[in-house]
Parts: structure tokens; C-alpha cells; sequence
């Protein structure tokens, strides 16, 4: 598991490294994805990395993600992909790592200028903020609060396609939290949103890192309370409810949705 702390300076041969091109996540094919590049194999396989930043200690190891240049890749020995190819593929906590250090890269990429005066930005306070040259303004990473609900009505459950997606494809209601609003109203606004219907008993099921790009997921379950289904046009394309022996194609247990979706069929609701 990866353990958050600063971690400052340039990654020395033996450091780990997680690399990335652009939006993609870069692993050799030589062995599994859980088994992250040092820096000397790094530097080896495609170059030296053109951007790092420190996000923490892995196994007692400094852990680096870096930004490497794409036209080094081979792909007759690395796989380059979306943080979507790593689902089911490796750990939970390797999941994490690697999300945290594609939020890291993200961040320090989108923040070299200060968002108050416009000057130059720099790392500080241990690589954790983008410190202003000029004005002194810090900015940390920041991180979206959402929550995501299983809606149950009995031995159902409530489960939605996206517009813009496959129809075949269902999963939990899921939106972002507003300011000055609890998570729990957030559930009853969501739900009332994209589907029309109230819901009560908001209860809390358990929180995810979600990279996509920098989301907390809060999971929770609600009680149908009342109401008819008036989908959203512009978030919702099909709607219904689903009993354990017809459901439709859902997300992977490696996602919260999934096991929000697990949980409710396994009474954990």
C-alpha cells in the first residue's frame, strides 16, 4: 500500500517509478503492472522521464510518477492505456498509487501559472503545493467530492444508463457535491435530479479515490420514499428496476458502483 507523504527531490536508481504518456499509463509487458519500474529500468527501457513529482512510500521505497516521452514506446515491450486497463488487473492499492500519481502529474501540469496573479509557480512544502514566485499564493491538490447511491425498493434496486454510453450498460446514480451541501443532501438532489423520485433512510456504505480525473466517491445507500421515474434528458437515457436474477450488464467490483451494486445483493444494505 502506498503511504502518503512528502517525498522531495530527484528519484535516485533505485526509486520507484509509475510512468505515464499524456493521459496513459505505461507498464512493460515483460511482467505484471503491480511491479513498478525503478528508475534505472526506466531510464533503460525509454529514457530518462521529463516530469516527476513524489507521491509517497511504497513497500519502505520512495514512489515517483513521472511523465515519460511517448515516441520511446515499444510496443513490442510496454502497454500504454487509460487507468480504465488497470481495472480488475491489479490491487485496489495498486489502483490507487497509480491514480494518485496521475492526479499528481495532472495537478503540478495544470498549475504552473498562480491562479491569483498569473506568475510562475513552483514546488514546495515537500512537493505537496505549487508555491507563486511572485505573490507567494500556494495551491494544493485539489479533490472533487461525490456521491454515489444504490437506491433499493424492497428486493430491487434502482439502476440507470448514461446518456452517451451503451444502453446496455447500467449502473448507480452518481453526481457531485455542491457547495454548502452535505452528502446526504446531495443524494436526495441527485436522485431527484436525474430520475424525479425522493428518496430517505441516506445511509453510508464507504468512500473510493476515483482518478477520473480527481473525485472522492462517498457510496451510499437510500430508500425509495416515493414518485415516478422523469428521466433527464441531457444525464439519463434509460432507467428500471432490477431484482438479483435480471440484472443488466454493471460496472466491475473493482469500481464502487459495483460494489455498492454487491452489497445491496449481499445484504449489506
Amino acid at each position: 500500500m502506498l503511504e502518503i507523504m512528502p517525498v522531495a527531490g530527484e528519484p535516485s536508481a533505485d526509486d520507484l517509478m509509475l510512468a505515464f504518456a499524456g493521459r496513459d499509463v505505461v507498464v512493460s509487458l515483460r511482467r505484471s503492472p503491480e511491479e513498478f519500474w525503478t528508475r534505472a529500468e526506466l531510464e533503460q527501457a525509454v529514457g530518462p522521464p521529463v516530469q516527476s513529482v513524489g507521491i509517497g512510500v511504497w513497500a519502505g521505497r520512495p514512489c515517483f510518477a513521472v511523465q515519460i516521452n511517448r515516441d520511446r514506446i515499444d510496443p513490442m515491450q510496454h502497454l500504454s492505456g487509460s487507468l480504465f486497463t488497470l481495472l480488475g488487473r491489479v490491487s485496489d492499492a495498486a489502483f490507487s498509487a497509480y491514480g494518485r500519481g496521475f492526479q499528481m502529474l495532472s495537478w503540478q501540469r495544470d498549475h504552473q501559472f498562480c491562479g491569483r496573479c498569473g506568475s510562475g509557480t513552483q514546488l514546495t512544502d515537500g512537493a505537496r503545493a505549487m508555491a507563486c514566485t511572485d505573490c507567494g499564493f500556494s495551491c494544493y491538490p485539489r479533490v472533487s467530492p461525490c456521491v454515489i447511491v444504490a437506491v433499493t425498493r424492497g428486493e430491487e434496486l434502482l439502476l440507470a444508463a448514461a446518456v452517451g454510453r451503451r444502453a446496455n450498460f447500467y449502473s448507480t446514480l452518481a453526481g457531485f457535491i455542491e457547495p454548502g451541501e452535505s452528502a446526504e443532501a446531495a443524494v436526495a438532489r441527485e436522485v431527484r435530479e436525474e430520475v424525479g423520485i425522493e428518496v430517505d433512510n441516506i445511509r453510508y456504505f464507504q468512500s473510493q479515490p476515483w482518478p477520473f480525473p480527481s473525485q472522492l466517491m462517498l457510496g451510499f445507500f437510500a430508500d425509495y420514499a416515493g414518485g415516478e421515474f422523469v428521466l433527464d434528458p441531457e444525464e439519463i437515457e434509460d432507467a428500471g428496476w432490477f431484482t438479483q436474477d435480471n440484472m443488466p450488464p454493471v460496472p466491475p467490483s473493482a469500481s464502487i458502483s459495483g460494489q455498492l451494486i454487491r452489497g445491496f445483493f449481499d445484504g449489506r444494505a
